[in-house]
């Protein structure tokens, strides 16, 4: 993910420690180091593990929908880069049997088990998140599901209120772009496109 932090130590750097020093105070300063690094990179960023993505993809003859609450996500105001992480497993359907269907023949969760998200605000500048308001705004980036990989670009709004940060987006997503087959016994129930609303209220990354 764009947000991890990698620390690789050259073996110039290692020589600088003494050759006698002990191999726990090695160890105890390239973990410090590590700890530095990733909290500065942490710092002005926002994220949350409750945000909500739920979808519609029925038709006039069947209700289908679901709603997943334990969606990833973790952005950064200063570069508007934008993440999103879902368990497929997690969503979850008002009778067992359509979950079970989607999981195990549409989805293929097992296999495939989680969808990502991505990509940057286009207008990041425009948001003031010091100030309350509600900001239009557009994402561009790549979307992950069932292993597919597109590029989508997408409205959304930016939410401030009393410091608190929260997002919003509706978009379509058309079924088989994302190599989802629909059976013929069931085409008259499944919609060829799904819609899809995310909500995610942010903390500051600690």
């Amino acid at each position: 993910m764009w947000y991890s932090t990698i620390v690789a130590w050259s073996p110039n750097r290692i020589r600088l420690i003494d050759s006698k020093t002990n191999n726990m105070k090695i160890i105890s300063i390239l973990l410090f180091a590590m700890i530095t690094v990733a909290s500065a990179n942490a710092q002005g960023k926002y994220f949350t593990k409750t945000g909500t993505i739920s979808f519609k993809a029925g038709t006039a003859l069947e209700d289908i929908d679901a709603i997943n609450k334990s969606v990833t996500s973790i952005f950064d105001p200063a570069t508007g880069q934008i993440e999103f992480a879902v368990l497929i497993k997690g969503f979850e359907f008002r009778r067992g049997l359509m979950q079970e269907h989607f999981n195990e023949n549409y989805m293929e969760s097992e296999k495939l088990p989680k969808s990502t998200f991505k990509g940057k605000f286009n207008d990041v500048s425009k948001i003031s998140f010091s100030k309350d308001g509600s900001y239009a705004t557009t994402v561009k980036g790549t979307l992950e599901i069932h292993g597919v990989k597109k590029d989508v670009e997408m409205p959304g709004t930016i939410k401030v209120v009393n410091g608190v940060i929260s997002s919003k987006a509706d978009f379509i997503v058309v079924v088989a772009d994302y190599s989802i087959k629909i059976p013929g016994a069931v085409k008259d129930k499944i919609s060829p496109t799904v819609n899809i609303h995310i909500e995610c209220t942010y903390k500051a990354m600690k």
